[in-house]
């Protein structure tokens, strides 16, 4: 089974938001955000993924995510080459 760690931003707001987490089903886990029952954080809004990570363990893919969750440089940085493009390259 593979894992994802992702990023997701909010749709049509006046402001960004956004959201680190991982999964093991990346298509169900943004559904559930977008119908308010994903996270506490991310009720009330539209998401759509910005950024994804493969991992083959969960235990990397939750390592990952307290690192990206950490990195606010990191974040940003992914939100700016998101704005500016359509690939990511870390």
């Amino acid at each position: 089974m593979s894992y994802y760690v992702y990023m997701i931003k909010t749709v049509g707001n006046r402001y960004d938001k956004t959201y680190v987490g991982y999964t093991f089903n990346l298509r169900n886990r943004l559904q559930k955000h977008n119908s308010g029952k994903g996270a506490k954080s991310t009720k009330g809004h539209k998401w759509k993924v910005i950024y994804k990570k493969k991992f083959k363990t969960k235990s990397e893919a939750m390592s990952f995510e307290y690192f990206l969750k950490k990195k606010k440089s990191l974040r940003n940085k992914i939100i700016n080459e998101k704005k500016n493009s359509n690939s990511i390259t870390l």
